[in-house]
């Protein structure tokens, strides 16, 4: 994969997961010894380390609530993220005041703050994300064809949904399919769908299948994990999910990226986004690490 491709869709959650100096520890102090549990503050506190993932072909980073200035030729970059089962309204309000100030590229929030993140952000750039049938995807195609036309009608520009997880490992790839297209007949076009596959409950070849079943459908990217379940994104299923789609379709990497050399090995396995919830500890290395998603 070469750079420009790369550079057309790394985003928002796993920069934020990343320990041991890429996604430091929990301070503008931490070392590469620090484990990150993604505290999304490295735009601000290892800048330099940003700038290595930018020269390299990353396209968006992710930052969460909290963080300070950054960069102006870096914040375009960031997907400001908020997605806490107990996130307030103030926390939200919060988090897009700072997207706005900062000119973060969006906010990715549960669907339920996508009208108030919408309302904050009128006219000022930044884009809102949410989430579809998260974080288990064990709801009816209905149920998220409706969460989805619900979501944009609120605001949301990109959808990131879950993968029905129990169907798909019943081998009932029909279901499946059925479900990813009615998310996708949803967005009609005006939303990026992203197709969540909870790689760490799959087999491998049960992730072959769900990513030819997820392009087949017409969704944009496929994406390893919702950072809620087993485990998450590995350069191995980065590099198995990447040859499954081929270049038509971006592939994001999430959750479970510790340290600078398991970033690299996802992009060198094909990763055109990175995701973690508290998306700027790889930028910052500020914070208390908190966030889990």
């Amino acid at each position: 994969m070469d750079t420009g491709e790369l550079a057309r869709l790394v985003t928002r959650e796993v920069l934020a997961r990343l320990k041991n100096g890429v996604a430091t520890g929990s301070g503008p102090t931490c070392s590469l010894a620090d484990i990150c549990s993604a505290c999304g503050q490295c735009a601000t506190a290892r800048e330099e380390t940003v700038r290595r993932f930018v020269a390299n072909g990353a396209a968006r980073i992710s930052a969460s609530s909290g963080i300070g200035k950054v960069a102006s030729d870096l914040a375009g970059m960031i997907d400001h993220t908020l997605l806490k089962a107990d996130a307030t309204a103030k926390q939200v309000e919060n988090l897009c005041r700072e997207a706005a100030e900062y000119h973060f590229c969006s906010v990715c929030v549960n669907p339920w703050y996508v009208s108030l993140s919408a309302k904050l952000l009128r006219r000022t750039g930044v884009k809102v994300c949410t989430v579809i049938g998260f974080p288990l995807g064990a709801v009816s195609p209905e149920a998220k064809a409706f969460e989805t036309r619900n979501a944009i009608g609120d605001g949301a520009q990109e959808c990131d949904m879950v993968l029905n997880i129990g169907a798909m490992k019943s081998g009932d790839h029909r279901a499946v399919e059925r479900d990813i297209r009615a998310v996708v007949r949803a967005a009609q076009g005006s939303t990026i769908v992203k197709v969540i596959l909870e790689t760490c409950l799959l087999t491998d070849a049960e992730k072959v299948k769900a990513c030819e079943i997820a392009k087949s459908a017409g969704a944009d990217f496929v994406k390893t994990s919702t950072g809620f379940s087993t485990g998450g994104a590995t350069a191995e299923d980065i590099a198995l999910m990447r040859k499954a789609v081929g270049s038509e379709m971006g592939v994001k990497a999430s959750g479970g990226v510790r340290t600078k050399e398991d970033a690299e090995k996802m992009v060198k396995a094909g990763a055109t986004r990175l995701g973690a919830s508290a998306s700027i500890k790889i930028v910052s290395g500020k914070g208390d690490g908190g966030e889990k998603y």
